[in-house]
């Protein structure tokens, strides 16, 4: 077997950044609530002493067996400043949805913020299309999108 499984973000309040992707990105809890420590973690990980809490969301437009969204934190950790958009690595998760401006609206009013304008693009193929790149409230980038073919 071979599939893609999760993305894992370390978030500084884990809890608060779950009801964030929950309340206004539709992610849904699965039951897949995460409170590990051990030597196989401190091991897998390199941090002695590790302990992580968080939860795996279900990902909007899939069912609870994958992919999810991984939101944890550690007792201890490294924080650094945000990452500028153009930085090399992943840069963003992406959604799509019916209407950017409104998602933009509910990320704005949660504490998120927003990267850029919200653009519209017009491909060859009569699509068309809305973007704009946002952040959660720990500064992780999201980029919304929808699609029309008027």
């Amino acid at each position: 077997m071979f599939r893609y499984v999760h993305t894992n973000i370390i978030a500084k309040d884990s809890a608060k950044l779950i009801c964030f992707y929950k309340s206004v990105l539709k992610c849904k809890s699965i039951g897949e609530k995460l409170n590990l420590s051990g030597e196989w973690l401190d091991r897998l990980t390199g941090v002695p002493g590790a302990h992580i809490v968080g939860e795996h969301l279900c990902l909007p437009g899939y069912d609870e067996n994958r992919p999810t969204l991984e939101i944890f934190s550690y007792d201890q950790m490294q924080i650094s400043d945000p990452s500028p958009i153009n930085h090399c690595g992943i840069a963003h998760m992406a959604f799509e949805v019916d209407d950017v401006e409104t998602v933009l609206a509910s990320i704005l009013a949660a504490g998120g913020g927003q990267i850029g304008e919200v653009v519209r693009a017009e491909y060859e193929d009569g699509r068309k299309a809305a973007f704009v790149y946002a952040t959660d409230i720990e500064g992780n980038i999201i980029e919304l999108q929808s699609w029309s073919k008027e």
